[in-house]
């Protein structure tokens, strides 16, 4: 019996089975590039794709992350609420000065601070915008091509200008001892930041941010916040209050009007003058030639001195001289 013939495109069970999974992986893999599987796949037959897309979109995505936002809402007041905190007890530590808009005197005068660390750097207060310095590991520090594209920045927000100039900031860096004030206390996402404001020298003043930033970026308790600014500045005792900003043509100190002085106490009442006496005054004691030295003394008392010269004695008392002679009285002076 003659073979029988196969037609040219005839497959054996086999190829087929190979050829129906290779095009089954196919269209999955087409429909996992148009959707996530999870989406496609509906578990009701009777609904459509596109009405069953919207409602598992909401509950795959939507709800999840509805539920992490939800889930550290409270976690996000109770920053916010912190950071209120810290503005609140840093405000009331470090009272602010106002200064004129163009930064060139004080309006205002509040705390003055001192600085307990070396290298603040701080610009002319002329110059638009104000150096960064951060305090970290225990040192104050400065990015310089940080604070080149802050200076940048300002100068393209006011106008532009010669960029040449923000090399030729007059500058100053400020060490522990020397006093300023502070302008502004500002809250940021990661970390707090003050604006500080010096006096005059050589009649320039200056100024600078100085930033704090949070442990990995979540603010620390207030009071651990209060005590790591105080490692670097803290509030001039008052005796020192006459050296504000630390400038050596510092101005006065601005001070309320001084207390009044205690009232001097009244002068007691002066006694009216004794009445006049009934009786007359008395007579005036008087001696005369010829008397004797006991009458002299009976008159105006003992004298002050009695010298004897031979016949002649003379008795001294403070406003006169009687003379004797054989003890009469014979001159009186």
């Amino acid at each position: 019996m003659p073979p029988k013939l196969q037609h040219a495109n005839a497959q054996s069970p086999k190829t087929l089975a190979s050829t129906d999974r290779q095009i089954f992986i196919s269209s999955q893999f087409h429909t996992m590039l148009r959707f996530p599987t999870f989406l496609v796949q509906s578990p009701n037959p009777s609904r459509s794709f596109i009405e069953e897309f919207p409602m598992r979109f909401t509950t795959r995505l939507i709800l999840p992350a509805l539920l992490a936002i939800a889930s550290s809402a409270p976690a996000m007041f109770a920053q916010g609420g912190n950071t209120a905190e810290i503005q609140q007890k840093l405000t009331s530590e470090f009272s602010l000065t106002k200064t004129t808009d163009d930064r060139s005197d004080i309006v205002n005068a509040g705390a003055v601070l001192v600085l307990h660390k070396d290298g603040l750097l701080m610009y002319s207060s002329p110059t638009a915008t104000p150096p960064m310095n951060t305090y970290r590991d225990g040192r104050i520090q400065q990015s310089v091509a940080g604070n080149y594209f802050r200076g940048l920045g300002g100068m393209m927000r006011h106008g532009g200008g010669d960029t040449s100039e923000l090399q030729n900031i007059p500058q100053r860096k400020f060490v522990a001892g020397e006093k300023f004030w502070i302008t502004g206390i500002n809250i940021q996402q990661d970390g707090v930041v003050l604006t500080v404001y010096s006096d005059p020298f050589n009649d320039v003043r200056y100024y600078g941010q100085l930033k704090f930033p949070f442990p990995k970026n979540s603010p620390p308790p207030t009071d651990a916040m209060l005590r790591t600014v105080e490692e670097v500045i803290s509030v001039a005792p008052s005796e020192d209050a006459n050296n504000k900003g630390g400038g050596s043509d510092a101005a006065p100190p601005q001070s309320g009007p001084a207390p009044a002085s205690a009232p001097a106490p009244a002068m007691a009442p002066i006694p009216p003058p004794p009445p006049p006496s009934d009786q007359p005054p008395a007579q005036p004691k008087t001696i005369a030639l010829g008397q004797s030295k006991t009458d002299v003394v009976t008159a105006l008392g003992q004298p002050g001195k009695d010298i004897v010269l031979g016949k002649k004695e003379i008795l001294v008392y403070p406003d006169m001289k009687v003379t004797f002679v054989d003890g009469k009285v014979t001159d009186v002076e």
